[in-house]
């Protein structure tokens, strides 16, 4: 069988010079979407983002991403002024001019915690009605494994009448769990590379390592690499769970789990995961590999349990929002309480909207009034997300009985207590769960203090 005539032979994208005359499609503008286009750019590719939303085609086309630090976003505003890099919506346009086709769209988990792969097999069929001979598509997705060679493959063929592997590339490399808002994670990430052949392999492998200036690691096949990838998030859900179950433990023994990794002792440990108000790296992925498991007859009992652990934060998190307001004399009802904190950092782990929908959707519930502050986003970036958006943290925290710390932005840091004291309806509360407040400071100013693992509050 011969293999397609891909391009990304070493020599033919070894200067940015020539890496101008190839253009690479991203399919999917979110947050794993937009890395990969920054990374490509900055590479010296021509970058077409699409995404079926007008709203993020018109907001790319400006340069503005939400997500990002300001700095990448003025480097991603020069690459939209220069022409090197393009937003629209339509698909077939963009592959019809393609080389490349970088497919980030995501699959969802739905209410009954099962794959919905719609999203990205629309996405491909509408990839595969242009697809042109020779080009190379690469998912950088996370996916259940044998999705790639099973409904990505049978999708792109039947809509092309093209055959991967002989007429066009396919290749899985996942940008695996984000954490972070720059594109340092995904330039320091050693990435897993398959593909259908060694052709594909190859292509792909040479043009991320281009990108990241980084070397892969090549997997036999696509499965394998498909596992690997669950398996590893698989292993962060479980030990995130056991750093969760340890911090609640710390809190009623009076004891501060930040002070316990220092103290162990037990020789070649691997270092304890810090607990989290919600695992923001791992929302959905967990789902595809339990559904796998369960397609195989087989129940994984420790990453079911794990994501019960996980699940259950943000119902602590009002726990213990409760436990602050009752030693300030006070109820959640009618309380006002300050969520700040709701994107990422490159430093901090901001919690998810599905996270976040939760917690104000359980505070409002107990009756209180919820209030949002984000330096980084704006109210109409929140979606359905409900409770009142404030514009400054001022704003926020002014009358407020309640701050509730959700990622831990370097103004969140820097919090001046004596201000914070003076806007807010005192006595009141801080619930720290990023662990950026010393507890004797906010205590010695009249706060009540809580935080996730810290049980060494006094009052």
């Amino acid at each position: 069988m011969s293999s397609p005539p891909l391009i990304a032979k070493p020599e033919e994208i070894d200067s940015s010079e020539k890496r101008g005359n190839h253009t690479v499609s991203i399919i999917g503008c979110g947050q794993n979407g937009v890395l990969h286009a920054y990374l490509l750019a900055e590479a010296g590719f021509k970058v077409m983002c699409v995404d079926a939303d007008q709203t993020v085609v018109s907001l790319l086309s400006k340069g503005k991403v939400p997500f990002l630090k300001r700095e990448m976003e003025a480097k991603l505003r020069n690459h939209v002024r220069t022409g090197s890099l393009r937003a629209t919506n339509d698909t077939k346009a963009a592959v019809s001019q393609s080389d490349v086709i970088v497919v980030t769209v995501p699959v969802k988990v739905d209410e009954k915690r099962k794959a919905d792969y719609s999203k990205i097999e629309n996405a491909c069929k509408q990839v595969g009605s242009s697809l042109q001979h020779g080009s190379l598509v690469i998912v950088a997705s996370i996916m259940g494994f044998g999705a790639t060679e099973g409904m990505i493959k049978e999708t792109l063929e039947n809509t092309s009448g093209l055959k991967a592997g002989t007429d066009f590339g396919l290749a899985y490399s996942p940008a695996g769990v984000l954490n972070t808002q720059t594109g340092d994670s995904l330039l320091s990430q050693e990435r897993i590379v398959a593909g259908t052949d060694k052709s594909s392999l190859n292509a792909a492998s040479t043009i991320l390592e281009t990108a990241t200036k980084n070397r892969v690691k090549k997997a036999q096949n696509i499965k394998t690499a498909e596992l690997a990838v669950l398996l590893e998030i698989m292993q962060r859900d479980v030990n995130v769970a056991l750093a969760n179950e340890l911090a609640i433990l710390c809190e009623k023994a009076g004891a501060d789990y930040l002070d316990l990794d220092g103290l162990l002792n037990v020789s070649e440990r691997p270092k304890l995961s810090l607990p989290v108000l919600a695992n923001s790296d791992i929302q959905r992925e967990p789902y595809l590999l339990l559904e796998n498991a369960e397609d195989l007859g087989m129940k994984l009992r420790m990453l079911t349990v794990a994501r019960e652990i996980n699940e259950e934060t943000a119902k602590h998190a009002v726990n213990l929002t409760k436990d602050a307001l009752r030693n300030c004399g006070k109820t959640l009802r009618r309380a006002r309480v300050s969520l700040l904190g709701i994107s990422q950092t490159q430093n901090a782990k901001g919690a998810p909207k599905k996270i976040l929908k939760e917690l104000a959707k359980l505070l409002e519930a107990k009756g209180a009034k919820v209030g949002l502050y984000d330096p980084y986003y704006s109210d109409n970036e929140l979606g359905d997300i409900k409770g009142a958006f404030k514009k400054t943290l001022s704003d926020a925290v002014e009358n407020a009985d309640c701050v509730m710390i959700l990622s831990g932005h370097d103004q969140f840091k820097r919090l001046n207590l004596k201000k914070l004291k003076a806007l807010m309806k005192m006595p009141a509360a801080i619930v720290d769960f990023e662990g950026i407040i010393e507890v004797d400071k906010v205590e010695k100013e009249g706060f009540i203090y809580r935080g996730l693992g810290r049980g060494v509050w006094t009052k």
